[in-house]
């Protein structure tokens, strides 16, 4: 099935009690035994399994080409059990310019339990030749990157990778639909199903997608259970819910991020826009390759430095002041100071998450605040 078909019904079944073809909200924590002590149901307690989150994990491994799927509370709390599959000793390679929330679990958690973390500037190939070790277990790319927007080439690396044994993870969060990791390479997709998935700034999730069901991804189911980061019900129902116009909401937002990008890129108030849509862009070549749209996501530096860009964040009128992304409204916000002490972000810095508004009156919010 094409893409926007899957999205619609992977995970959706008619309700067999009742013919409902909204599923039902499981909220029950525990399930009967069955008088021999089994669970020929399939479902015996909630932080074990759920319908609803049975159903989202089989929606998002069928959407994504996958062979199984692990729900989280968070996309934090999905980063944190591929790092916690691993060993004291092994080595993780992460792309530098990431979201500072992988980074910071890195640096100040795992690095503490023994993981050997480098980072790179993963859209450099050869800096990744250069860092990858016979002890390298695992390489986190993320592309389009946090804040940047660095187009990895994921082919590339996933080759270099492989051949030292390293698992390949892509955060995908800025591209579901639009950028097939596993046909590039990577054995594992994460998504923070808080944005694009959910779509709304209405629900917290997370989930991990194998394109194998092997030895590693089943480390991870266990410690989906045992560690109990699950998602709620409710929850589960609402990022699959979200997940029925996921394509089309990204090719709008897509559409909507480029008429911006292009925009700003000619605006005489600021210094570069971050789009790998422009052509300006160093890694459009590999993102028109490995993508089929731009994303919704975008990063300007307005000339004058910090104060000039909290001051347009401050005149708009459209765009909401607020962190996240993903959601139907636009948000702006100033990046380092969100990310706080050791920020790389640029104090010039505004990230951008391009809604569902009419383009032409996100343009003119934009200019305005501008001047």
């Amino acid at each position: 099935m094409n893409i926007e078909t899957l999205a619609v019904h992977a995970g959706h079944t008619v309700d067999r009690a009742t013919g409902a073809v909204s599923s039902p909200i499981y909220l029950s924590t525990t399930f009967e035994r069955d008088v021999d002590g089994t669970y020929s149901r399939g479902f015996m307690y909630t932080r074990n399994n759920n319908p609803n989150r049975q159903a989202l994990e089989q929606g998002i491994s069928a959407l994504e080409g996958g062979a199984g799927a692990a729900a989280f509370a968070s996309g934090t709390g999905a980063s944190m059990s591929i790092f916690q599959a691993l060993a004291p000793g092994d080595h993780v390679l992460a792309h530098v310019d990431a979201y500072y929330g992988t980074s910071r679990l890195l640096r100040e958690i795992f690095h503490r339990w023994g993981l050997d973390v480098s980072f790179v500037d993963m859209s450099d190939l050869r800096a990744v030749a250069n860092a990858l070790r016979p002890k390298t277990k695992l390489a986190w790319m993320e592309t389009p990157s946090n804040p940047l927007l660095k187009i990895v080439d994921l082919a590339a690396v996933a080759r270099v990778a492989h051949e030292v044994g390293a698992i390949c993870v892509c955060d995908n969060t800025w591209a579901p639909t639009l950028q097939r990791a596993f046909d590039l390479g990577a054995d594992l997709i994460l998504h923070s199903t808080t944005k694009y998935f959910g779509g709304h700034c209405d629900v917290l999730g997370g989930i991990v997608v194998a394109k194998a069901d092997n030895d590693f991804f089943q480390r991870i189911r266990s410690i989906q259970y045992e560690g109990g980061a699950v998602p709620s019900p409710f929850d589960c129902w609402l990022i699959l819910r979200g997940m029925r116009t996921l394509p089309w909401r990204m090719r709008a937002h897509s559409e909507n991020a480029m008429r911006v990008a292009d925009f700003l890129s000619q605006h005489r108030k600021i210094a570069r826009a971050y789009y790998p849509g422009l052509k300006s862009h160093p890694g459009h070549e590999i993102a028109a390759k490995q993508m089929s749209m731009f994303g919704g996501m975008l990063s300007l530096e307005v000339k004058d430095g910090r104060d000039a860009a909290m001051s347009v964040a401050a005149e708009t009128k459209i765009f909401t002041r607020a962190t996240s992304l993903g959601g139907v409204e636009s948000l702006i916000e100033h990046r380092a100071s969100i990310e706080g002490p050791g920020t790389t972000s640029p104090e010039s810095l505004l990230r951008l998450s391009i809604g569902l508004e009419n383009a032409e009156d996100l343009i003119e919010d934009l200019d305005q605040a501008l001047k």
